[in-house]
């Protein structure tokens, strides 16, 4: 078969967009129709496209989007008819914090690239959630990238029809070609919760590889510019904090100290696409804590996400398979410069910034006391085709007299409508900080994706040297060092007609890795089956697994040890009801034991899991997200090797669209047996948060944590030390206050 361009499956038809004089409002289309002149003055989109549950049907509730423009905004008001308009999902909660209400969404690739694309979502109360949207030929990076926090407007009313909603963006939150007449793409969608539809315009179908590729062409926008703009966003952080200093003369013992922080973020705009951000002391205080997962018995690293506004602006442009950038390394900054932006079909980025972080609470006489790690980052990219990018990316991390050096090549292609594929080759290069050793490493990564209504496959090679090293990136255990392997995924659906049940999915997923001495040391196999509803989904899996141990994985192995163990796992989500959503795992079989006590070996044990989540929404301004985890090992004479419990329950409570209250509390204990090095563990935190919240960058935030675990601080003879209890006592606790306003131009 020929290769074709993808504007060959792309969308036949488009929207020109036209230019309105005025500012429209729902007030324009009282009666959930275009009233005034100025709404009729505007495009006009419908006829909504399933993608779920029955890709290709027309969708079951009507939707019309009305799009216009002036010098300053791009506007468009969502007409959301409903046959049932008193089963409508909406809740009033904080900015982003939606999940399970229905929704309209406004997909735009402003530079038509059909790579990347700015993504506006509101609920039918006007609460905001946007991303970037990034195309990819990885399995694992096409996704939404909620770290965008764009600043824009939007409001939602439920009438007797339906609901509307309106969105006004503003261009110079937007960036795009610097040409006298844009051409975009877009994508309109809708979200009805209840019926489990996902309905789009232009059609959005699963029997097609990628999704900006099935957007239309967006036309009409002329003489419009973001203009050379300035943000400036100052902040200002206070706290007072107790906590226990285990490293104070004596011992360990409380100690209470005030901290000060100012700082000054800055992003200045110009020729439409290039943006400067500069930053002084900048906000790395996170006030949102992360959700939790389970890391107790895990081999390898738990990855993440990125919450801070510095690393925020074009972050999918230092984006690759392999994440060569994890921006949480930078753990403590004075200073930092990034440029990123295009220029036609090239793109390209740069970041030159410090860490403090590795220098501090050094004892006297460390060689690192007091050493700050000094870091640049490039990036640069050309999109040859649509769909098809070619690019670099090297870094540098000095620290004292080492260094850490990477320097990759990557490519994606999107050769036909239903295969893409992507390539990454990197090499590192390594000095210790004390200038004494030199490693140097290199990976080679490539993928081949196909993707169609019936069949998906995925296929991934990856090859690793022992010396590869990434100060600041991020390695799983596929792509850990002196690793070589593929995996392959392939998997089928099957649409049952005169059925209730709308998909029937089955998956297998199979993993084989060897060192570079040909050794085999893992070796994965994975069977699925899915059975979708309208509000429930139903699935099994199967796993078997062998993995081989070498002695430079574990401490008192003399020669490779090899373990096989099985599991199986079951899940169940639901949403039938309004007011409750439900996820529940349960995992049964066996496991590898990577915490035995000092002088054993791993082993093969009996294990059993369960994760279990439950959103509650008593009320419309009231969202209860409540998460459970427990994690149990035992050996094979049934003898407790440990068990992880994680309750979590996290309440946020609505006043308005600016003010929220947050209150959190979070229990974990780890009661530990005879066969762990694991000791017996407690902890419980509770985490208050006041919020007024303008836009994501005028907000002020006031809190107050504390936390408790089980532990005394026991005195002799002068001298303090700490002692496990069974008891819990509070540990520390703080009380700080944020605020942070954006200055425009």
């Amino acid at each position: 078969m020929p290769l074709i361009t993808s504007d060959v499956y792309a969308a036949d038809s488009g929207v020109v967009i036209p230019f309105i004089d005025g500012v429209p409002s729902l007030a324009d289309f009282s009666g959930m129709s275009p009233a005034s002149e100025l709404a009729r003055s505007m495009a006009r989109i419908q006829n909504f496209v399933q993608r779920e549950p029955d890709d290709g049907a027309p969708a079951s509730q009507r939707t019309e989007v009305y799009l216009g423009y002036d010098e300053e905004n791009l506007y468009s008001i969502f007409l959301a008819f409903d046959d049932e308009p008193e089963q409508i999902r909406s809740s009033l909660t904080s900015r982003e914090n939606f999940d399970g209400d229905d929704t309209v969404q406004l997909t735009i690739d402003t530079f038509n690239n059909q790579i990347s694309a700015y993504v506006f979502r509101v609920n039918p109360n006007g609460i905001q959630w946007d991303a970037r949207w990034t195309e990819s030929s990885s399995f694992r990076r096409s996704s939404f990238d909620t770290s965008l926090e764009a600043v824009w407007e939007s409001e939602g009313q439920i009438t007797d029809q339906g609901y509307m909603v309106r969105m006004t963006i503003p261009i110079r939150s937007l960036r795009f070609a610097d040409t006298d007449e844009q051409v975009w793409r877009v994508q309109v969608t809708r979200m009805v919760e209840r019926l489990g539809e996902e309905s789009h315009w232009p059609a959005y179908s699963i029997d097609i590889d990628g999704r900006l590729n099935q957007a239309a062409l967006l036309t009409g926008i002329k003489n419009v510019s973001p203009g050379n703009n300035s943000q400036i966003v100052p902040f200002v952080f206070a706290r007072e904090r107790e906590a226990i200093n285990k490293r104070a003369l004596g011992g360990p013992q409380f100690q209470t100290s005030t901290d000060y922080d100012v700082g000054i973020d800055a992003k200045f705009v110009f020729n439409d696409s290039m943006i400067l951000d500069m930053t002084l002391n900048p906000d790395f205080s996170q006030v949102e804590s992360d959700e939790p997962q389970v890391t107790i018995n895990e081999r390898f690293e738990v990855e993440f996400p990125e919450r801070r506004p510095y690393f925020m602006e074009n972050a999918n442009f230092f984006a690759t398979d392999t994440p060569l950038v994890f921006t949480r390394r930078i753990i403590d900054p004075e200073a930092g410069i990034r440029f990123t932006g295009r220029s036609g079909n090239i793109g390209f980025g740069a970041i030159i910034t410090n860490d403090v972080a590795p220098g501090l609470n050094r004892s006297v006489g460390d060689p690192l006391k007091s050493k700050k790690a000094n870091i640049g980052i490039l990036r640069g990219f050309v999109d040859v085709r649509e769909q098809d990018r070619i690019g670099f990316l090297v870094s540098d991390r000095e620290l004292a007299d080492g260094y850490n050096r990477v320097a990759s090549f990557d490519t994606n292609f999107r050769p036909h409508a239903n295969w893409s594929g992507q390539a990454q080759v990197t090499t590192t290069e390594t000095l210790s900080y004390n200038g004494d050793r030199s490693t140097s490493g290199h990976q080679e990564n490539v993928a081949i994706n196909h993707t169609s209504r019936n069949i998906s496959t995925h296929t991934h090679y990856v090859c690793t040297t022992e010396n590869f090293y990434l100060s600041l990136g991020f390695l799983n255990r596929y792509r850990s060092p002196d690793t070589c392997g593929i995996h392959n995924r392939l998997g089928f659906n099957f649409f049952p007609e005169s059925s209730n049940l709308n998909r029937i999915s089955t998956t297998t997923f199979h993993i084989y890795l060897n060192d570079l001495d040909g050794n085999n040391i893992y070796n994965e196999l994975q069977s699925g089956l899915d059975f979708a509803f309208d509000t429930t989904t139903l699935g099994g899996r199967y796993y078997t697994f062998t993995e081989t141990l070498k002695p430079k994985d574990f401490p008192g192995l003399v020669s490779n040890r090899q373990f096989d163990y099985e599991y199986f796992s079951v899940n169940i989500e639901n949403n039938t009801l309004d007011r409750l959503e439900a996820d529940l795992t349960f995992r049964s079989g066996t496991a590898l034991n990577m915490v035995p006590p000092v002088g054993y070996m791993p082993s093969v044990a009996d294990t059993s899991r369960i994760e279990a989540d439950l959103l509650w929404r008593p009320l419309n301004q009231l969202r209860v997200a409540n998460t459970y985890f427990h994690t149990d090992l035992r050996t094979k004479e049934g003898s407790k090797i440990f068990s992880n419990e994680i309750i979590r329950s996290n309440w946020n409570y609505q006043f308005n669209k600016e003010w929220s209250l947050r209150f959190i509390a979070q229990y974990e204990e780890t009661k530990a047996g005879q066969m762990t090095r694991l000791s017996n563990k407690k902890s419980l935190n509770f985490d208050i948060l006041l919020r007024y919240v303008i836009n994501p960058w005028s907000a002020f935030y006031a809190g107050y944590n504390t936390n408790e675990s089980n532990f005394e601080i026991i005195e002799d003879e002068g001298q303090r030390e700490l002692v496990a209890t069974d008891y819990l006592k509070g540990d520390g606790d703080q009380i700080f206050v944020k605020f942070s306003y954006l200055f425009q131009r």
